[in-house]
C-alpha cells in the first residue's frame, strides 16, 4: 500500500489518477474543513462531503475512475491509502 498526503484546494485537485482494474482506496481528511469529493468536475455543492475526526473512508474506484476533491476555501490536507 501507498501512503500520500494531499492538498486539496478550491478547484478540482486530483486525489487518485486513473488506472486499470477495481481497486479500494481510503481517504482520511487532516485539516479541519470538509472535503468534497467526486469526479473531474466536482463541486461544493455536488461533491460528497468528507469531514476530519472521522473513520478513513473506503472507496471502491473502478477501472478508469480517477477521484477528486475540492474545498470551499484555503487548502485541506487528506491522507490518500492506495493499492502499489
Amino acid at each position: 500500500m501507498i501512503s500520500a498526503t494531499v492538498t486539496v484546494a478550491t478547484t478540482p485537485t486530483l486525489l487518485v489518477a486513473a488506472a486499470t482494474g477495481t481497486r479500494t482506496i481510503y481517504l482520511h481528511v487532516i485539516g479541519n474543513s470538509t472535503v468534497y469529493i467526486g469526479g473531474a468536475t466536482v463541486t461544493t455543492v455536488a461533491g460528497l462531503a468528507t469531514e476530519k475526526h472521522t473513520s478513513p473512508i473506503p472507496i471502491e474506484l473502478r477501472d478508469g475512475d480517477s477521484l477528486y476533491g475540492i474545498v470551499a476555501s484555503g487548502t485541506v490536507d487528506m491522507r490518500v491509502l492506495r493499492d502499489n
